[in-house]
């Protein structure tokens, strides 16, 4: 599953996309004259579902939902940022959209998205994932609805373990040391790009800081407090034990393929790279496997980026009653536990952890998911991580630079990204 993060759209693509948003008021014209079922459409992104469980939740809720009709048209997510502002803004919105964990105050600060905090209760959320239910809200109110998540975790290699007799680790400090034993012999103790800011926030958020912080009405970086320094601190000792590159993030190189030319131990990606690294080196297939990324204590793992979707009622739906009918659906333990087994994602719910079976990967990415959290909850943060003065910090670090200095350098810019209106 990919990490997301789209671009804040401009303003001047309201009026070209408004227009696009939906092309089926038509069918709910005709649903209306024909006293039939009512009917909703309903944007799910591309990779959220398979085709199989479609098809069963559809069956299955048309079942028990007669009334309704739910038309589910599958989205890009290439460009689908425009679109749902156009589809807000409109007078013709869907009545469900998804949309990215960390989108939600992005779409909810425009004001066409329709408050569902008095639905929590109803929908459990005090069992959801603070991942996706953080996100969700914004200014105090519940706009969004958690859907499924996604983490990463440590996947590693099982005979390299097994040869410098090693097991996964559970603390920090023990993952620096069974790190360093496995950083010989010609082989990567661990594969971690310098620029990986994504794990770095899961260090910061275990030492108790963040990358950005609210004081009062306005927003200041967080990488200059003693917490966050603590946080890259521990990024810089265990990223040494290995030869990942200072400058650059997983993508360059792909990492999954440096971990498949067979001399990497550990990397930390989501699930799903085993089987990248097994179609690029099938001998490393059986080979493979996963364990949460170790906290600073036993009883808890370390803090991730919690990737994954919410569920969001636009104000223009033209049945709002019907699209929370679909997504109390869609969000209920029903239908979590088979989207979790089906697709391998993590459910929005942390008493469901246990739904996904006996698949190694998941069953770790779940158990890291109970600390997962998200990017700072502001509607600019879209435009920190388009500049992303983070990784420029990594590196500065990485190389040799004065960590407080390159930190208070790059606050300076989240601060400005973060307050512009």
């Amino acid at each position: 599953m990919k990490f997301r993060s789209l671009a804040v759209a401009a303003v001047a693509a309201l009026s070209l996309t408004a227009l696009a948003a939906c092309g089926s008021s038509d069918d709910k014209k005709d649903a209306a004259a024909d006293a039939g079922p009512k009917t909703i459409d309903v944007w799910l992104m591309k990779g959220s579902v398979s085709d199989d469980f479609l098809k069963r939740f559809e069956a299955g809720f048309a079942a028990d939902h007669p009334e309704i009709k739910a038309n589910v048209q599958i989205q890009e997510w290439n460009g689908i940022g425009p679109k749902i502002i156009g589809a807000l803004a409109s007078k013709d919105a869907p009545d469900v959209i998804e949309v990215g964990n960390t989108q939600v105050a992005q779409y909810s600060a425009s004001g066409g998205v329709k408050d569902l905090t008095d639905k929590k209760s109803d929908l459990k959320g005090d069992d959801w994932i603070e991942g996706l239910a953080g996100p969700g809200l914004y200014e105090g109110k519940q706009f969004g609805i958690p859907y499924y998540a996604a983490n990463r975790v440590v996947v590693y290699r099982k005979d390299l373990f097994a040869a410098a007799k090693v097991t996964p680790p559970k603390t920090r400090e023990e993952w620096l040391a069974t790190t360093a034993k496995l950083n010989t012999g010609g082989n990567q103790g661990i594969y971690l790009p310098g620029q990986n800011f994504y794990v770095l926030s899961g260090f910061i958020w275990d030492e108790g800081g963040d990358l950005a912080v609210k004081d009062g009405e306005q927003w200041k970086g967080g990488l200059s407090s003693p917490e966050a320094l603590k946080g890259m601190d521990f990024y810089k000792q265990i990223q040494a034990l290995g030869k990942g590159p200072k400058d650059s993030d997983e993508a360059k190189p792909t990492q999954t393929d440096v971990f498949a030319q067979g001399k990497v131990a550990q990397m930390i990606a989501v699930p799903g790279a085993a089987e990248l690294i097994a179609q690029a080196n099938p001998a490393l297939k059986d080979k493979l496997g996963f364990f949460p990324i170790p906290g600073k204590s036993a009883d808890k793992p370390g803090a991730v980026f919690t990737g994954g979707s919410d569920l969001i009622i636009p104000e223009a739906s033209a049945d709002q009653d019907a699209a929370y009918t679909f997504i109390k659906e869609l969000a209920g333990e029903k239908w979590q536990t088979d989207l979790a087994k089906t697709m391998k994602y993590v459910p929005n719910r942390t008493s469901l952890a246990s739904s996904v079976g006996s698949d190694e990967g998941v069953a770790a990415m779940a158990a890291g998911a109970a600390n997962g959290k998200a990017t700072p909850n502001s509607p600019n943060w879209a435009a920190v991580e388009a500049k992303n003065p983070i990784k420029e910090y990594q590196t500065k670090v990485l190389t040799g630079g004065d960590p407080a200095a390159a930190a208070k350098a790059a606050d300076e810019i989240i601060t400005q990204a973060l307050n512009t209106k």
